[in-house]
């Protein structure tokens, strides 16, 4: 059994939760929270406080990192990987070669394994660009997102001070996928792909017009987009935007032969964004324990994983049903 500790419980630990449920080699030893236990309502797993992981070290075999990549993962997988396997799902594409670098430092100078920002984008849509593009040389990727509700945007915005909470919506440019589909060669900007939605409610006495230009002007996260920023009431926003649904395409177009047309298509349809993400934790979670047993240490990504090691089949079943 892989016995695997959540660190952090908001939607995407809960969703890591019920993700080990379906998996039959994975054991849940604890949740590690912030917050104090007797408060955190869990689906059957221990909270513990956080103060309390290190004292079980040799009973958990990978942490999975469940906090948000605008402030939690840059220092939390640094700091656990020192003493733990780790998985984390960071998602600041610009800030991911300098999150790996840090934290493969640490990976390596203490013989642990991590592997960072897991997820689906980045993650799963980062396989099929590289598929794509090793594949249709001669061509174009795009990705799109959404509609749907972006994990991480909505926590830079619930992480601004004045700010009680907050839902963000990814909304792709449907004319412009239309457009690569038909073949069109498009020199499009961050701006032209998608349009960023923002249902934000005020802490009593915040200055409304101050937290959208902070929201706008935010590197990263919304300063390259046109964000629409809506104040809205508690009430408002957990009836009408509390579900979480996203998910979005990799599209390749690109030619072999004589300029014959190639198109590679892949799409998520997600009605929960957070379980999805965290089972895909799960399964890279076993893979970093497998790399871990094979006392291959630093910090890896998607890209470096082979892809037998997420599964819990054997080899010879692996090459029976799926090849």
């Amino acid at each position: 059994m892989i016995k695997v500790a959540i660190i952090g419980y908001g939607n995407l630990g809960r969703g890591v939760e019920r993700a080990l449920k379906q998996n039959k080699d994975m054991e849940l030893v604890g949740i590690f929270t912030r917050r104090s236990p007797e408060l955190v309502q869990t689906e059957g797993g221990q909270a513990y406080k956080m103060e309390e992981l290190t004292s079980k070290k040799n009973a958990i075999d990978v942490c999975i990192l469940c906090g948000g990549s605008a402030t939690d993962l840059p220092a939390q997988t640094p700091e656990w990987t020192h003493s733990f396997n780790t998985i984390d799902s960071f998602d600041t594409h610009a800030k991911i070669p300098e999150h790996f670098a840090k934290v493969d430092k640490v990976a390596k100078e203490n013989k642990t394994t991590s592997i960072i920002s897991t997820g689906w984008d980045p993650g799963l849509f980062s396989l099929n660009r590289l598929y794509a593009q090793s594949i249709l040389p001669v061509g174009q990727t795009n990705t799109f997102w959404g509609k749907g509700v972006s994990q991480g945007h909505s926590d830079a915005l619930r992480r601004i001070a004045g700010v009680a909470d907050a839902v963000q919506y990814t909304i792709p440019n449907n004319d412009v996928i239309e457009k690569l589909k038909a073949g069109e060669q498009l020199d499009l900007t961050t701006r032209d792909k998608h349009f960023r939605e923002c249902f934000v409610v005020l802490d009593e006495g915040a200055d409304g017009e101050k937290i959208r230009e902070i929201i706008v002007s935010m590197p990263n996260y919304f300063a390259e987009y046109d964000t629409e920023v809506h104040f809205i009431s508690q009430a408002e926003l957990d009836q009408e935007h509390k579900e979480m649904p996203h998910g979005g395409t990799v599209l390749h177009t690109g030619t072999t032969h004589e300029n014959t047309k190639q198109v590679i298509e892949y799409n998520l349809q997600l009605e929960s964004n957070p379980e999805f993400t965290a089972s895909v934790l799960v399964a890279y979670a076993r893979a970093c324990v497998r790399l871990a047993r094979e006392k291959q240490f630093g910090a890896f990504t998607v890209l470096d994983i082979a892809p037998k090691y997420l599964s819990d089949r054997t080899d010879e079943e692996l090459r029976k049903e799926l090849l």
